[in-house]
Protein backbone atom coordinates (compact mmCIF):
# COMPACT_ATOMS: atom_id res chain seq x y z
CA UNK A 1 0.00 0.00 0.00
CA UNK A 2 1.48 3.73 -0.95
CA UNK A 3 2.10 5.83 1.58
CA UNK A 4 2.11 9.62 0.97
CA UNK A 5 4.17 11.97 3.10
CA UNK A 6 5.17 15.72 2.69
CA UNK A 7 8.68 15.02 4.15
CA UNK A 8 11.37 12.54 4.66
CA UNK A 9 11.31 10.66 8.26
CA UNK A 10 14.17 9.63 10.32
CA UNK A 11 13.50 6.30 9.05
CA UNK A 12 13.56 7.00 5.28
CA UNK A 13 16.44 8.90 5.67
CA UNK A 14 18.21 5.87 7.16
CA UNK A 15 16.91 3.66 4.37
CA UNK A 16 18.13 6.20 1.54
CA UNK A 17 21.91 6.24 3.14
CA UNK A 18 21.97 2.27 3.22
CA UNK A 19 21.16 2.52 -0.53
CA UNK A 20 23.99 1.80 -3.23
CA UNK A 21 22.12 3.34 -6.17
CA UNK A 22 19.22 5.34 -6.66
CA UNK A 23 17.67 6.86 -10.22
CA UNK A 24 16.72 9.96 -11.66
CA UNK A 25 14.17 10.93 -13.53
CA UNK A 26 13.21 14.10 -15.52
CA UNK A 27 12.12 15.91 -18.67
CA UNK A 28 11.16 19.05 -20.14
CA UNK A 29 7.72 20.25 -21.68
CA UNK A 30 8.65 18.63 -25.11
CA UNK A 31 11.06 15.39 -25.76
CA UNK A 32 11.85 12.57 -24.19
CA UNK A 33 12.19 11.18 -20.78
CA UNK A 34 15.04 10.68 -18.87
CA UNK A 35 15.92 7.87 -16.11
CA UNK A 36 18.99 8.11 -15.17
CA UNK A 37 21.11 4.88 -12.53
CA UNK A 38 23.72 6.86 -10.03
CA UNK A 39 25.82 5.76 -7.27
CA UNK A 40 28.96 6.01 -5.68
CA UNK A 41 27.68 7.35 -2.58
CA UNK A 42 26.92 10.41 -3.93
CA UNK A 43 23.01 11.32 -2.87
CA UNK A 44 22.62 13.20 0.53
CA UNK A 45 19.76 14.33 2.32
CA UNK A 46 20.23 17.94 3.02
CA UNK A 47 16.93 18.16 5.25
CA UNK A 48 13.52 16.72 5.41
CA UNK A 49 12.72 18.43 2.49
CA UNK A 50 15.64 18.90 0.75
CA UNK A 51 17.94 16.52 -1.36
CA UNK A 52 20.97 16.08 -4.03
CA UNK A 53 23.47 14.25 -5.16
CA UNK A 54 27.12 15.08 -6.61
CA UNK A 55 27.00 15.08 -10.48
CA UNK A 56 29.81 13.36 -12.41
CA UNK A 57 31.10 14.11 -15.60
CA UNK A 58 29.00 11.81 -18.27
CA UNK A 59 28.10 10.93 -22.20
CA UNK A 60 24.97 13.62 -21.32
CA UNK A 61 23.90 16.03 -19.25
CA UNK A 62 19.50 15.47 -19.76
CA UNK A 63 18.95 16.22 -15.86
CA UNK A 64 20.93 20.03 -15.80
CA UNK A 65 18.74 20.30 -19.44
CA UNK A 66 15.38 18.94 -17.80
CA UNK A 67 16.19 21.18 -14.81
CA UNK A 68 16.24 24.18 -16.74
CA UNK A 69 13.08 23.96 -18.58
CA UNK A 70 11.31 22.70 -16.18
CA UNK A 71 12.38 21.81 -12.38
CA UNK A 72 10.62 18.84 -12.28
CA UNK A 73 12.70 16.06 -10.74
CA UNK A 74 11.89 12.28 -9.32
CA UNK A 75 14.37 10.58 -7.14
CA UNK A 76 13.49 6.25 -6.84
CA UNK A 77 15.00 3.84 -4.55
CA UNK A 78 14.33 0.32 -3.93
CA UNK A 79 15.61 -2.09 -1.63
CA UNK A 80 17.59 -4.52 -2.96
CA UNK A 81 18.58 -6.35 0.24
CA UNK A 82 16.39 -6.47 3.07
CA UNK A 83 12.64 -5.71 3.67
CA UNK A 84 11.13 -4.29 0.48
CA UNK A 85 10.41 -1.36 0.21
CA UNK A 86 10.19 1.47 -3.03
CA UNK A 87 10.82 5.30 -2.08
CA UNK A 88 9.96 7.82 -4.71
CA UNK A 89 10.69 11.29 -3.79
CA UNK A 90 9.44 14.00 -5.91
CA UNK A 91 10.40 17.95 -6.34
CA UNK A 92 11.65 21.05 -8.23
CA UNK A 93 15.60 20.78 -8.61
CA UNK A 94 18.16 23.06 -10.09
CA UNK A 95 21.54 22.75 -11.11
CA UNK A 96 24.57 24.04 -8.74
CA UNK A 97 28.18 24.19 -10.71
CA UNK A 98 31.51 25.02 -9.29
CA UNK A 99 31.57 28.79 -9.23
CA UNK A 100 28.07 29.33 -8.27
CA UNK A 101 27.09 31.18 -5.23
CA UNK A 102 25.79 27.81 -3.58
CA UNK A 103 28.55 25.89 -4.60
CA UNK A 104 31.01 26.39 -1.13
CA UNK A 105 28.43 26.17 1.25
CA UNK A 106 26.63 22.81 -0.53
CA UNK A 107 29.50 21.23 -1.74
CA UNK A 108 31.26 20.34 1.39
CA UNK A 109 27.74 17.98 2.17
CA UNK A 110 28.86 15.90 -0.36
CA UNK A 111 32.08 13.99 0.80
CA UNK A 112 35.32 13.75 -0.56
CA UNK A 113 36.60 15.38 -3.82
CA UNK A 114 35.52 12.69 -6.87
CA UNK A 115 37.16 13.15 -10.01
CA UNK A 116 35.16 14.86 -13.08
CA UNK A 117 33.30 16.27 -10.76
CA UNK A 118 30.60 18.26 -13.06
CA UNK A 119 27.43 20.01 -10.81
CA UNK A 120 25.26 19.75 -7.92
CA UNK A 121 22.05 18.60 -8.31
CA UNK A 122 19.62 20.16 -5.38
CA UNK A 123 16.11 19.73 -5.45
CA UNK A 124 13.00 20.80 -2.62
CA UNK A 125 11.06 18.06 -2.25
CA UNK A 126 7.17 18.39 -2.42
CA UNK A 127 6.23 14.77 -2.09
CA UNK A 128 7.48 11.78 -1.15
CA UNK A 129 5.87 8.27 -1.40
CA UNK A 130 6.64 5.11 -0.46
CA UNK A 131 5.15 1.94 -1.67
CA UNK A 132 5.76 -2.13 -0.95
CA UNK A 133 8.30 -3.07 -2.89
CA UNK A 134 7.21 -6.74 -3.03
CA UNK A 135 8.19 -7.11 -6.60
CA UNK A 136 11.49 -6.05 -6.21
CA UNK A 137 14.52 -8.74 -6.37
CA UNK A 138 16.66 -9.42 -4.18
CA UNK A 139 20.43 -8.64 -5.27
CA UNK A 140 23.91 -8.87 -3.60
CA UNK A 141 26.39 -5.54 -3.21
CA UNK A 142 29.67 -6.42 -4.81
CA UNK A 143 31.40 -2.57 -4.80
CA UNK A 144 31.39 0.32 -6.49
CA UNK A 145 32.79 0.44 -10.37
CA UNK A 146 35.96 2.31 -11.05
CA UNK A 147 35.73 3.07 -14.80
CA UNK A 148 34.54 6.56 -14.74
CA UNK A 149 36.72 7.68 -11.89
CA UNK A 150 39.60 6.60 -13.76
CA UNK A 151 38.70 7.86 -17.32
CA UNK A 152 37.94 11.43 -15.46
CA UNK A 153 41.28 10.89 -13.77
CA UNK A 154 42.91 9.92 -17.57
CA UNK A 155 41.00 13.14 -19.38
CA UNK A 156 42.58 15.92 -16.73
CA UNK A 157 40.50 18.55 -16.03
CA UNK A 158 41.25 20.16 -19.31
CA UNK A 159 40.56 17.36 -20.81
CA UNK A 160 36.61 17.44 -18.76
CA UNK A 161 36.23 20.93 -19.66
CA UNK A 162 36.38 20.45 -23.71
CA UNK A 163 34.58 17.31 -23.59
CA UNK A 164 31.57 18.70 -21.09
CA UNK A 165 31.98 21.67 -24.28
CA UNK A 166 31.29 19.07 -26.57
CA UNK A 167 29.49 16.68 -25.30
CA UNK A 168 27.29 17.92 -22.12
CA UNK A 169 26.49 21.24 -23.73
CA UNK A 170 22.63 20.29 -25.24
CA UNK A 171 20.47 17.32 -24.64
CA UNK A 172 20.13 14.76 -26.49
CA UNK A 173 16.42 16.95 -27.88
CA UNK A 174 19.23 20.10 -28.53
CA UNK A 175 17.58 21.99 -25.16
CA UNK A 176 20.70 23.87 -23.70
CA UNK A 177 22.28 22.41 -20.45
CA UNK A 178 23.90 25.55 -18.82
CA UNK A 179 26.72 24.05 -19.29
CA UNK A 180 30.04 26.09 -20.38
Amino acid sequence: MARILLSLTETLIAFIRKQHMFFTATAASTGRVNVSPKGMDTFRVLGPQQVGYLDLTGSGNETAAHLLDNGRITFLFCAFTGSPLILRLYGSGRVVRPGDPDWASLRPSFGPRLPGERQLIVAQLDYVQTSCGFGIPLYTYEADRTQLLDWAVKKSEDGLKSYRSEKNARSIDGLPTGQD
